[in-house]
């Protein structure tokens, strides 16, 4: 197709950079929840950083930019189950605020989510 329109994302360039990006941020989530998981403790580095890859992903999908391809509804899900068990487990050891604690458990729960419903979405889209 070459380009489509004006905009700085409507052309083929451009959504090959947007699926290079959207794979990088899908690869370094895969990576971290097949690791080690302390590295997913909520001081560590992936911790911290798999949920902003997450949000990412969806704030790249919600533009509706060509390029964009998001994981299996399935394997979000996974991600959450092991995610927040190792969140859930460890937590405490950094003897959070019961308030921030329930309030963080409830963003990283929509996080995943939102994510997975997302993914739903664009799945039942390239059905119909």
């Amino acid at each position: 197709m070459g380009t489509w329109g004006a905009g700085n994302f409507d052309s083929d360039t451009a959504a090959d950079h947007l699926g290079d990006l959207a794979a990088r941020l899908v690869a370094e989530v895969t990576e971290a929840m097949a690791g080690d998981p302390v590295e997913l403790e909520p001081d560590e580095y992936w911790g911290v950083t798999v949920p902003c890859n997450l949000e990412l992903l969806l704030l790249l999908d919600r533009q509706g930019w060509v390029g964009v391809t998001l994981p299996p509804a399935a394997v979000i899900r996974s991600w959450q189950e092991t995610f927040l068990a190792v969140w859930e487990r460890t937590i405490d050891g950094l003897e959070p605020d019961e308030a921030y604690k329930d309030e963080r458990r409830k963003v990283l729960k929509a996080t995943f989510e939102r994510l997975a419903d997302a993914s739903e979405t664009a799945a039942s889209a390239v059905v119909e």
